[in-house]
């Protein structure tokens, strides 16, 4: 790994800015600082672990209990869920990327001082033994200011393909009993918690049990009120048409062994995604792209 990590600082490695290194064995993560913010991303599932502006507290949060290991998935940050979102019988709660290894493909400073870093995927026979289609798929991270995500699609092969995607975003919350979302006031919604009964929105999303919804047809930006952490997360989104907000609460917490107990209340998922029946098709030779931006307001 030793070799691997060389090669990862000599070819794209800028100092005091982005260095490659090992948290866990077969785990590497690029730990990204400008005077704008500081991120970290494993190559593990392009998997966003960090997001912090400059004088401000963390944004992304990570469970203490969770898994850095190869194969498996990170519970918190930023996982990307792809080709398809949620439960498919006989196949990997959503999709097989998040445990994959991408590979890095570039890494540069912009006009701006934002850290811009691709990383990237293709088929070969590991994926199409699971799902067989060709593509080329790219999530760009923009650390700055804002932490901006574009995950983009491209149909490599000869036929069209349909996905379902999710940028499944966790954010940190000083208290989840004092914290709303707005934005998706009279959106329908699909509540897994009531085996999928359709409902629609009416005022701010609030907490008091668990809570897994589908919101559908909507293209809105999203806020999150941290109402015991005194600020506003704003969550921005282009090429998504359904957006997701989940919390475990108490009971289903117990049940996951990758959470510590309590850590329901430190944290909700507001997810930019393309679900259920709002699934993509791409046409040969052409691309999606899936992108959020996320800011304090």
């Amino acid at each position: 790994m030793t070799s691997t990590l060389d090669t990862l600082n000599t070819a794209f490695g800028i100092p005091n800015t982005l260095h490659f290194t090992e948290v866990k064995p077969g785990f590497v993560v690029a730990e990204i600082t400008t005077p704008l913010a500081s991120a970290s991303v494993a190559l593990h599932g392009a998997h966003v672990l960090s997001w912090q502006p400059a004088g401000q507290q963390p944004v992304i949060w990570v469970s203490k209990a969770a898994f850095f290991e190869p194969g498996k998935p990170v519970r918190g940050g930023v996982p990307v869920c792809w080709p398809w979102f949620g439960a498919v019988p006989g196949k990997t709660l959503h999709g097989f990327v998040r445990t994959m290894i991408w590979q890095v493909r570039g890494a540069e400073l912009d006009a701006t001082g934002q850290l811009v870093l691709r990383l990237g995927l293709t088929d070969d026979a590991t994926t199409r033994a699971v799902w067989d289609h060709a593509f080329d798929l790219e999530l760009a991270v923009t650390v700055g200011s804002t932490l901006a995500l574009a995950l983009t699609t491209r149909n490599t092969g000869d036929a069209p393909l349909s996905i379902t995607q999710a940028l499944h975003s966790y954010f940190c919350t000083a208290d989840i009993t004092q914290t709303t979302v707005q934005g998706l006031d009279g959106t329908p919604y699909l509540d897994k918690v009531q085996n999928f009964a359709v409902c629609q929105q009416s005022g701010d999303v609030t907490f008091s049990g668990e809570t897994d919804r589908i919101y559908t047809d909507t293209t809105s930006d999203s806020l999150i009120q941290d109402g015991a952490g005194r600020r506003s997360i704003r969550i921005a989104k282009q090429g998504s048409a359904s957006t997701v907000v989940w919390n475990p609460w108490v009971e289903k917490e117990k049940t996951m062994a990758d959470m510590a107990p309590g850590e329901h209340r430190q944290f909700l998922c507001v997810e930019t995604c393309n679900a259920g029946s709002d699934a993509v098709t791409i046409a040969p030779a052409m691309t999606h792209t899936l992108a959020a931006t996320i800011s304090l307001v």
